[in-house]
């Protein structure tokens, strides 16, 4: 059994050719297949965080706008760039989301890719540190972020406030019970996975790393999931951690779904560069069901895992996008045990 979701970049442009013609269509859109998913059966709504682009931005009036309008489903992102945020903030917005949410709330966060300006994080107000880079800060604002939503007081009390304080140091409101164990991180690496473990974040990795041993990119994958759950067991955490992963599978059952995505039948696995060093890319999976049922079979990172996201086209519209997340589940997830 498998949890399975989408995962939605939420891109828009006004081209006649596109369902999703503006920023509110994507919102909109992306509530709408939450709603959609939920309806279908499946596990989680989580979405693709980019400042400064035609995509999905600001998440928690988005997530929170999902979960007042769902009830079951897991609503996420993946991921959020920590570059870019104010941790106090965040565990603010992030609190509401999750009672809103009644504790549904699975928040990816990372360190951030490569982005629509140089260095979005400055006009936001942030820079490193003397002596840190960027992904440096985006861990420092991690740590601030997961000690904050533990929920311990350390604000000193105005003597004479407004309202009356309960005894003690003040802690960030509104609290949201379990949420740290709720917290992943988008892990690029080998060694971001083990450091992910270290800090007691559950693991969610993409449909690219950035690096490459000249092996497939799902046994390179499993690799960075196990050494995952070794480091996990070392560190010694209680609760047993989650793994996710994100795959693009497109069922072939329609003269739409052919025309759309047949060419990525022979899809194959794409070394390229990003930040100037070596990535593996993962390839699209696209076939008759029962031939996709065997090639998914023989991907070893989704068998390490126990969440699967569904990357979907969402300017092909709800409709299309809830099309494909129904053929997944009716007539591949069955074939392989995972419903």
């Amino acid at each position: 059994m498998k949890n399975i979701g989408f995962l939605s970049f939420g891109h828009w442009t006004p081209s006649p050719q596109s369902q999703t013609r503006s920023a509110s269509d994507a919102l909109l859109q992306s509530i709408d297949l939450a709603v959609a998913a939920e309806e279908l059966g499946a596990d989680g709504a989580y979405f693709r965080v980019h400042h400064f682009a035609r995509q999905l931005a600001s998440p928690f009036p988005l997530l929170a706008a999902a979960a007042a309008k769902t009830a079951r489903i897991e609503l996420g992102t993946g991921v959020i760039d920590m570059r870019y945020e104010n941790p106090l903030y965040m565990a603010e917005d992030a609190g509401a989301a999750d009672l809103i949410a009644e504790g549904r709330l699975q928040l990816g966060i990372s360190r951030g890719s490569p982005e629509q300006v140089i260095d979005g994080f400055r006009y936001f107000g942030y820079q490193p540190g003397e002596g840190r880079d960027h992904a440096d800060m985006a861990r420092d604002h991690t740590q601030v972020f997961l000690e904050v939503i533990e929920g311990k007081g350390f604000a000193e009390p105005n003597p004479r406030p407004m309202f009356p304080n309960p005894p003690g140091l003040l802690r960030v409101e509104p609290y949201a019970p379990g949420l740290r164990d709720r917290i992943w991180w988008g892990a690029g690496s080998r060694s971001t996975a083990v450091w992910t473990a270290e800090q007691g974040m559950n693991l969610m990795s993409s449909t690219l790393l950035t690096e490459d041993t000249g092996v497939p990119f799902h046994q390179l994958q499993a690799e960075q999931i196990q050494m995952f759950r070794d480091a996990w067991k070392a560190a010694g955490h209680e609760r047993e951690p989650r793994v996710s992963v994100s795959r693009s599978i497109f069922p072939l059952v329609s003269d739409m779904d052919r025309a759309y995505f047949g060419h990525d039948r022979s899809s194959q696995d794409q070394v390229g560069q990003i930040d100037g060093g070596l990535a593996r890319f993962g390839k699209s999976y696209a076939g008759e069901p029962d031939q996709l049922a065997e090639e998914l079979a023989e991907d070893e990172a989704i068998a390490a895992a126990d969440t699967l996201l569904l990357t979907v086209p969402n300017q092909l519209g709800v409709d299309y996008n809830a099309h494909v997340i129904e053929s997944v589940l009716k007539h591949v997830a069955p074939e392989l045990g995972w419903r």
